[in-house]
Order: C-alpha cells, then sequence, then structure tokens
C-alpha cells in the first residue's frame, strides 16, 4: 500500500515525488521508458532557470537522484490501467499497486506525420531524437521537419554533423524564438523549406528519398535521414474510460485537480497553453500539495 502513485517519471512526476518523499508520504514513481521522460532527449537547455545550459539527460539523472535520496520508489514498468475507489489500484503489464492517491504525469510522445508505411522506417531513416541518432548521419544529407523551438533546435545540431540540412517548414516562417533562428541563419549548410511538407517516404529496407510538395508542385529529395519534430502527442490511452479529455486527447483539467476525487493531472498530458519544462515541475509541485491536502482529510 502506497499513499501516492505517480504515473510518470519525467520532469513533473518527478518533482511531484521529490515534495511528497520530503513530506514523509511512502510514495512510488512509475515510468515505462526513461528516467526524465522526453526532456532526456533534449541536446542542450538553456532556458531551466538555474543553469546557463544543461543536457536534458544531466538534468534528468540530478532530479532521479533527489527524489531517490528524498526517499521515493522508482520503478520501471507500463501502467495499463487505473481501477478508482477508496483505494485505488494501479495496473501494470506485472503488477497491481494499492494506494490512496494517483497522480497522472505520463507526458507526451512523439507526433508522427501520418504518411502509410510511416512506422516501417522509423528506425530506417525515420527518427525523432537527434541526440539519440544524428551522429548516425556525419557527412551525410538529412531533413528536420517542423517550424518550432525543437525542429530549430534539431537542425542547428544537426547541421554540425551532417554535410546537409533541410528544414522542411509547412508554414511561411518559423515559430521558433529568434535567439534559435538567428543561431540557424548562420548555418551556411542548412535550406530552409518554406510552405513545404512532406507527401511520401520511399525506399527498400531504409529511407533513400522523400517526396516533398511545394506550392502545389511535388518533387523527389534524396536524403539519408529524416528527423520528425513536429510536436508531441498526449499518452493518456490509460484513462480512456476514466478522465475526460479534450480532442487531442489531453487530460482537461484547468488547475491540475480532475472530476474523480484523489487523482490528480500534472505536465505534459494535461490541457494547458504552455509546456515547457519549468511548467512541468511547477504542475508536479501543484499536485503534490494537492495530494498531501487531500491524504489529511482521507
Amino acid at each position: 500500500m502506497y499513499d501516492v502513485i505517480i504515473v510518470g517519471g519525467g520532469p513533473a512526476g518527478m518533482t511531484a515525488g521529490l515534495y511528497l518523499a520530503r513530506a514523509g508520504i511512502k510514495t512510488l514513481i512509475l515510468e515505462k521508458e526513461t528516467v526524465g521522460g522526453q526532456i532526456a532527449a533534449a541536446i542542450n537547455v538553456d532556458n531551466y532557470p538555474g543553469h546557463l545550459t544543461i543536457t536534458g539527460s544531466e538534468i534528468s539523472t540530478i532530479m532521479y537522484e533527489q527524489v531517490i535520496n528524498a526517499g521515493a520508489e522508482y520503478e520501471f514498468e507500463n501502467v495499463i490501467n487505473i481501477h478508482n475507489g477508496k483505494i485505488k489500484q494501479v495496473v501494470t503489464e506485472d503488477n497491481v499497486y494499492d494506494c490512496k492517491v494517483v497522480i497522472i504525469a505520463s507526458g507526451s510522445k512523439y507526433r508522427k506525420l501520418g504518411l502509410d508505411a510511416e512506422d516501417k522506417y522509423v528506425g530506417n531513416g525515420v527518427h525523432f531524437c537527434t541526440a539519440c541518432d544524428g551522429a548516425f548521419y556525419k557527412d551525410k544529407e538529412v531533413a528536420v521537419v517542423g517550424g518550432a523551438n525543437t525542429a530549430v533546435a534539431n537542425a542547428i545540431y544537426l547541421a554540425d554533423i551532417a554535410k546537409k540540412v533541410y528544414l522542411i517548414n509547412r508554414g511561411s516562417e518559423l515559430k521558433s524564438e529568434k535567439v534559435r533562428v538567428n543561431e540557424l541563419l548562420k548555418k551556411t549548410n542548412v535550406e530552409i523549406m518554406y510552405n513545404t511538407t512532406v507527401e511520401n517516404i520511399n525506399g527498400e529496407k531504409h529511407l533513400e528519398t522523400i517526396d516533398i510538395k511545394t506550392a502545389g508542385i511535388t518533387k523527389n529529395l534524396k536524403i539519408d535521414g529524416l528527423f520528425e519534430s513536429i510536436g508531441m502527442d498526449a499518452e493518456t490511452e490509460l484513462v480512456d474510460n476514466l478522465l475526460v479529455k479534450n480532442d487531442c486527447n489531453y487530460i482537461m483539467s484547468k488547475d491540475c485537480t480532475t472530476d474523480i476525487e484523489g487523482i490528480f493531472v500534472a505536465g505534459d498530458c494535461r490541457e494547458k497553453d504552455v509546456r515547457q519544462l519549468t511548467t512541468a515541475t511547477s504542475d508536479g509541485t501543484i499536485t503534490a500539495y494537492l495530494a498531501i491536502d487531500y491524504l489529511k482529510g482521507n
């Protein structure tokens, strides 16, 4: 029996776990993949207070050490269901855990382009994490799809590795921070393709070319690798029959509470306007205090 089980071991989940453990509350964090979640793959984090710059892996490791040292438990298990009740049950692929409070901090996953046979090329020329896979494309030609902060940061990173980088943006301008755009424009081996979409991925076992469309004209572009950087989708399938979600599968909550007593939500899986590392840790802090107040009354 745990006081609180946190589903998701990213910044939101680990922040909640830190505050709860320091309050002497028996806490279990369940993470299905990597310590830190998606932030662990970030090349550089330059906008988190207290650090001029830090890698996603470094900050994830620091957070993990903090929650463990504070006394929280952290297990790698995939949560597949949650049963509500006075005593709640969190069901993983291997175990069933009982608790009084559940915090959903399951985060989000990489969004795909939605092309036919796209999954065939994931890991075979199609990638999402430049820090993980960028080194495979030294002196080769690659493309990045997207126009916001992540896409621009990935293009900058790849420009120092690859021979040529195409940044494919469906809009007429980049939506990234100005400082990042200015840095990108200094890269002489980067070509920005505006008002352009990827229509198809081609190749036998490995990506060989992509079809792109600009102003109604389709052409074939030969590249060695494609990095999709078009955003994230909420990882909320585990609460399909439990909590209310919006059309994009984000859990609807304005203040980290839900319609069910003793179940709270934090981080990128929650419906909100801004999804940043700072807002994730803020949510984690809020849900920890909500959980503490709930436990006092129950």
